[in-house]
């Protein structure tokens, strides 16, 4: 009997099954929560890391600010409320009481860090004001999937006030490029589609969105992190202002800039196959596992420790695996499961052989390796299957993706796959229309790859799909 539902046959089976399957997540008590298990923690734990690092490096520094904000402070950008009060939960009573001031639940941090923006900035010497904070938000969410769309998630969350428009519109491409499409493409090994957000998919009181779009194995899009120019609105609305070096009063510009636990769902849904996750090495918590296929006098087990802690030195993340109790085949397909990139197996008749067993979680090709060459041959599998994986990832994007002349075209590609088409053939009417249907337009581009700076460049191209 297969583990895992096929992904040809019920793709949201197979997601599911892999969710359980692999441990990594399952259903909170309360609807649309989740309980996120050991090895999924693990893997938001590399993802926080690693954009950790790229965020910090970008000049921003981590903050934290209250998850209760008061409903006045929301209230003030009526756009920004108006996009969000669907998805609010807001606590009424505490202590017993009703309370004098409803209080929203984090839905993102915009109100309360222009607040104290408000109150840090005073001069033009205080700018750039570079902040970010890692934290769960709560988004009432009608139709919960785990990691995809929960009512609570856990998100790194930027802001920034800055002096002028440009050095505001410079940073949130930073992000965009420097720390987003720099961690997906070569941390998590996605090809992620970078564009601008129509006027209709844009964040609730932002002038621009821009996003990283993932295309997932089932032709679905997921988006996978924004950046946003808000303009002077949150400025306005929270008297975030500073004295020039003139002497004038100026409102700040400010951005924002996220991405979730949604990117675990993402990582799934691009590399999984039927035996279960595919990690890429340069994210995967374990890069290798050193499995003992059986042993009878110790003697495997002491050369399977010794590879493991010599992998360890060489910087390699690893477990060796000695539970020879259970079936070597039940472990294998749990390992698999897991996504381990590369598994090292070794057992008596490779020990007499003074040799190991090389296995590509990616691949699923076995190479048998000299035992002295195994380090060495662990390291290189690293980079290889990393570069590998994007390829692949990149090809089965590509394949998915059709250029259109025509909406009704837009629209059948759009059933099973993502159609690209001149963004002026779509247009406002174009998108409401697909819109009706479930499509939606993911993102706009020019044809050089690069980002639009209006909603009307010419020559610019739509991505139209169906999404996650």
């Amino acid at each position: 009997m297969a583990v895992l539902t096929p992904q040809r046959e019920d793709f949201p089976r197979w997601y599911q099954d892999v969710l359980t399957k692999a441990k990594l997540a399952e259903n909170g008590p309360a609807r649309g929560t989740m309980v996120i298990r050991p090895n999924g923690y693990a893997i938001w734990e590399r993802m926080q890391t690693e954009i950790d690092g790229r965020i910090k490096a970008a000049g921003a520094q981590n903050a934290y600010f209250p998850l209760l904000i008061p409903m006045s402070f929301f209230e003030r950008e009526a756009e920004h409320v108006e996009g969000f009060s669907p998805e609010l939960a807001v606590v009424t009573h505490g202590g017993g009481k009703e309370l004098t001031e409803s209080l929203a639940i984090r839905p993102t941090s915009e109100a309360v860090i222009g607040e104290y923006m408000a109150k840090w900035v005073d001069s033009y010497r205080d700018l750039p004001l570079l902040l970010n904070q890692w934290a769960n938000v709560v988004r009432w969410e009608l139709r919960p999937r785990i990691f995809l769309r929960t009512t609570e998630f856990l998100w790194q969350e930027g802001h920034t006030a800055h002096a002028t428009e440009a050095d505001a519109r410079h940073y949130a491409r930073r992000i965009l490029h420097d720390v987003y499409l720099d961690f997906m493409r070569n941390v998590l090994a996605m090809p992620v589609i970078v564009g601008r957000k129509t006027a209709r998919e844009r964040f609730a009181g932002a002038e621009n969105t821009m996003t990283c779009e993932g295309i997932m194995r089932d032709g679905k899009a997921l988006q996978m992190a924004t950046s946003h120019e808000l303009g002077q609105r949150f400025s306005r609305a929270f008297n975030i202002g500073y004295a020039s070096a003139e002497g004038a009063t100026e409102l700040c510009w400010t951005t924002s800039w996220g991405a979730s636990t949604r990117m675990v769902g993402g990582l799934i849904m691009c590399h999984g196959d039927d035996f279960g996750l595919v990690l890429p090495p340069a994210l995967a918590p374990l890069q290798a596992v050193v499995v003992v296929v059986k042993d009878g006098d110790g003697a495997v087990t002491r050369a399977a420790s010794m590879l493991a802690d010599e992998l360890t030195a060489r910087g390699v993340r690893v477990r060796l695996d000695d539970n020879v109790s259970q079936a070597f085949g039940w472990r294998a397909t749990d390992w698999d499961l897991q996504g381990v990139p590369i598994r090292v197996e070794l057992g008596p008749r490779d020990l007499a052989e003074n040799a190991a067993m090389l296995y590509r979680r990616d691949t699923r090709d076995k190479a048998k390796v000299g035992i002295d060459n195994v380090v060495a041959e662990v390291q290189r599998l690293t980079s290889r299957i990393q570069i590998d994986m994007f390829e692949a990832a990149t090809a089965r994007r590509d394949a998915t993706i059709s250029d259109c002349t025509t909406l009704d075209q837009a629209r059948e590609v759009a059933q099973t796959g993502v159609a690209r088409l001149p963004a002026d053939v779509v247009g406002t009417c174009g998108e409401q229309d697909l819109a009706a249907g479930g499509i939606t337009v993911r993102c706009l581009q020019l044809g050089d790859g690069s980002l639009p700076d209006t909603d009307h460049d010419a020559g610019a191209l739509a991505y139209v799909a169906r999404a996650y």
